[in-house]
């Protein structure tokens, strides 16, 4: 058995650029099949907690790739990157 607050602890790292992303802020579960839907990560956006704004990142469940002891290894392509097609 896992707690949450195990969880919460890892970080969570991206496979595609190994950017870590943050940390398990919250836990979207389906109620009517007791699943998890996803995963609410909550990311440094904040310096010290007084600049910006903090951003969350929802991943679902699916685009876990491995819970190891450390670490979250998550499948996520941030779309706001810019590309340079010229």
């Amino acid at each position: 058995m896992v707690k949450i607050s195990d969880f919460q602890m890892k970080d969570v790292v991206s496979v595609s650029d190994g950017k870590k992303l943050g940390n398990i802020g919250d836990i979207d579960i389906n109620l009517t099949n007791g699943k998890i839907e996803a995963i609410i990560i909550t990311g440094g956006g904040k310096m010290l907690g007084f600049f910006g704004k903090d951003e969350e990142v929802v991943i679902p469940w699916r685009n876990i790739v491995k819970i190891g002891a450390d670490v979250i290894l998550v499948r996520y392509q941030n779309t706001i990157e810019e590309s340079y097609n010229e």
